[in-house]
């Protein structure tokens, strides 16, 4: 059995393509079509299913997937004993919250480079339901969400960390830190995006009462929303992490409404199908081991 017959297969199985994955490699695809029938001759299987032009792993091909995966990560590792944060070169693709591109790129982006310089990032900023389409379509490596806690077999959880999320506004603007939900209504909101991770986590608690908030602005910038609710423009709903230095400063004050407590999951995570490159493990690695985000 031959490792470049292993990752021959393992592209064709993430590209459900026979012609994707030779453009990929840059093999014909001839060439694609005999390794995969010689992968199959040897393990004395159907590894794919061919039906009009498509292609879907047979549940033995599944199982394969699986090994194949741990047998290439394995044979990298023998192969780079000493493999240097400096020798580590790569794209990796991460869909993620609004707010965590905001504390990727202003407080740990650096660090990440001065790590490791040779790999680049692709970041987009999505819905969760958009980032797990984008996952199992294998157009990004990495999923990096504010939401309800996700479980899923078909995905590998990296890390986890449960925060909380509060109603939060300008000290110019409010003073008081109890306040009544019917007081708080009353008042000008700024909001992310409606139908994204914690405000929509936010809107369905409130639907559930039969309430409902009209923004006056919506925008994703948490940065910016926390320097307009600092001159007192209203009032926002956003992750404690967000507005942890502004509180801390004596600048905002968070909110307490009985009865609306909303617990967040900030969660890494890949596709458990997907190789798991040396770059891709480095930033997980990285992503991981960060200190607590903050604005």
């Amino acid at each position: 059995m031959e490792l470049k017959n292993l990752e021959t297969f393992i592209q064709v199985a993430e590209l459900s393509s026979f012609t994707k994955a030779a453009d990929k490699l840059g093999y014909s695809q001839s060439t694609i079509s005999f390794q995969i029938k010689q992968l199959e001759t040897s393990l004395d299987t159907q590894l794919f299913e061919r039906i009009n032009h498509t292609v879907t792993l047979t549940q033995r091909g599944k199982e394969v997937l699986l090994y194949a995966h741990q047998m290439l990560q394995l044979a990298k590792k023998m192969e780079q004993p000493a493999h240097s944060e400096q020798s580590i070169n790569g794209q990796v693709r991460i869909a993620m919250a609004d707010s965590l591109c905001s504390w990727l790129m202003e407080e740990n982006f650096n660090l990440l480079r001065r790590h490791y310089p040779g790999i680049t990032l692709k970041i987009i900023a999505a819905s969760t339901e958009e980032m797990f389409r984008l996952l199992n379509q294998n157009e990004v490596d990495l999923v990096f969400t504010l939401d309800n806690h996700i479980y899923d077999k078909s995905y590998i959880i990296v890390s986890e960390e449960k925060m909380q999320a509060h109603f939060v506004a300008g000290t110019s603007f409010v003073t008081e830190e109890t306040i009544s939900l019917e007081k708080l209504l009353s008042c000008p909101f700024i909001l992310t995006e409606k139908k994204m991770s914690y405000r929509r986590m936010m809107d369905e608690k409130l639907a559930s009462m039969s309430l409902e908030i009209d923004p006056v602005l919506e925008i994703g910038n948490t940065d910016l929303i926390c320097k307009l609710l600092d001159q007192g423009m209203g009032i926002s709903f956003l992750p404690d992490y967000v507005t942890e230095k502004y509180v801390e400063s004596g600048k905002m004050v968070r909110l307490h409404i009985n009865g609306f407590d909303i617990d967040i999951w900030k969660q890494l995570l890949y596709h458990r199908d997907k190789w798991v490159t040396p770059q891709m493990q480095a930033v997980m690695s990285y992503l991981s081991r960060a200190h607590k985000p903050t604005v």
